[in-house]
């Protein structure tokens, strides 16, 4: 007798990313198995089919894939030659490791874009600090591995303030890379999903906002961004992805510059946080269209569904007392049009424990809205008005 499941798909990482490939993959009766990095994780907490083991270990990733047709990340951190062995072995690995590999290094991601004539800051590898003087300064030092959220990036001004960034480098066994700062308008983003087969879709650029690094919100789309600057923006987006191979979603970070151009900032090769609103404000989220482009079945719509979005993350307070869950009532009964995504972890202060969603016709409503339903979930709301 035939088997009615779909092939197995593993995802290696188990945080709030992997979490969120859960319901489209039930929707979808797509078989999930996890690499959790620990015992009742995120996304452990709603895959049953997990194991708690480190990525980093081969034999472990070899366990967890044996028997799946497809493996993809909730993290781009699996070291390069593990993935090459795992594809050597016959399963896919979406993204593949020649194509994550620039989302690992920053690099071999710089120099990628340039040989690809794609805009991006001025930027150099360094390995002093007298190198970073003659470099430029004010320069922003980045480890080329590992960081991420603000982390391992550095505003250097002087010699002096190069020191932590080539300590944590020195201890971390990675390059240094210096990038000019850039005098920007604002950040944006372009969201794309590709399938190996070559089928791509663009969403709709947005604005996003950080904070020390760490994304507060997201507007969808970017209000009075030009047309012409927008479709610029998706442009490079795709070819990108298919000048590196990529499978799955491709998030590019850009710089508006205040003189209007975009430059390139960073790239995330799965699901990404300015992609969050796409749940509940456009036609197919971008967790579904990432299942449907690394199993290689025909993409969704990425059209919004309202004319606007906005996304709100919900970071942990001064305070690590309480539950998240007790702002329901006040949130859905101030909001019923209101979408709350919690991902199911301990408060920690600055940490991302969940987002919401508010979409309509009026930005400024949804702004308020949103912004309104987080705070009442950090429990700061000294200066919001009901």
């Amino acid at each position: 007798m035939t088997s009615s499941l779909a092939p197995t798909l593993a995802i290696i990482g188990g945080g709030q990313l992997a979490r969120m490939l859960a319901q489209p993959a039930i929707a979808l009766g797509l078989p999930l198995r996890l690499l959790s990095e620990a015992q009742g994780g995120s996304a452990a907490q709603v895959i049953v089919d997990h194991e708690v083991g480190d990525y980093r270990d081969l034999a472990t990733l070899h366990h967890i894939t044996r028997g799946c047709a497809v493996v993809t990340f909730d993290h781009e951190h699996v070291p390069t030659a593990h993935l090459h062995d795992l594809e050597s072995g016959g399963i896919a690995v979406r993204p593949g490791p020649e194509a994550l590999v620039h989302a690992q290094d920053k690099g071999v991601m710089r120099a990628r874009l340039s040989e690809l004539g794609v805009p991006c800051p001025r930027h150099a590898l360094v390995t002093t600090a007298e190198e970073v003087a003659a470099f430029g300064f004010p320069a922003v030092l980045k480890t080329t591995r590992g960081g991420y959220d603000g982390k391992g990036v550095w505003v250097a001004w002087s010699l002096e303030d190069c020191a932590d960034a080539f300590s944590t480098a020195a201890a971390a066994g990675v390059q240094i890379l210096a990038e000019e700062l850039v005098d920007f308008r604002r950040e944006l983003s372009a969201l794309v999903a590709r399938s190996p087969s070559g089928q791509a879709a663009a969403y709709p650029v947005v604005e996003s906002t950080q904070v020390d690094g760490v994304c507060r919100e997201v507007i969808a789309p970017a209000p009075d961004l030009d047309p012409e600057l927008a479709g610029q923006a998706q442009a490079i987006a795709l070819r990108i992805a298919g000048a590196l191979g990529v499978t799955g979603i491709l998030a590019v970070e850009l710089f508006e510059t205040t003189d209007g151009r975009i430059l390139v900032n960073e790239l995330a090769m799965r699901p990404h946080n300015t992609g969050h609103w796409s749940q509940d404000g456009a036609v197919t989220s971008q967790f579904e269209n990432h299942l449907r482009a690394v199993m290689d079945l025909p993409l969704g719509s990425p059209l919004p569904r309202a004319r606007w979005t906005v996304m709100v993350n919900i970071l942990g307070g001064a305070s690590e007392t309480g539950r998240l869950y007790d702002g329901y009532p006040h949130a859905m009964a101030r909001d019923p049009f209101l979408r709350v995504h919690l991902y199911g972890k301990e408060l920690r202060p600055g940490r991302k424990v969940g987002h919401v969603n508010a979409y309509g016709d009026d930005l400024d409503d949804c702004l308020e809205r949103a912004r309104h339903a987080a705070a009442w979930f950090r429990g700061d709301l000294g200066n919001e008005s009901e």
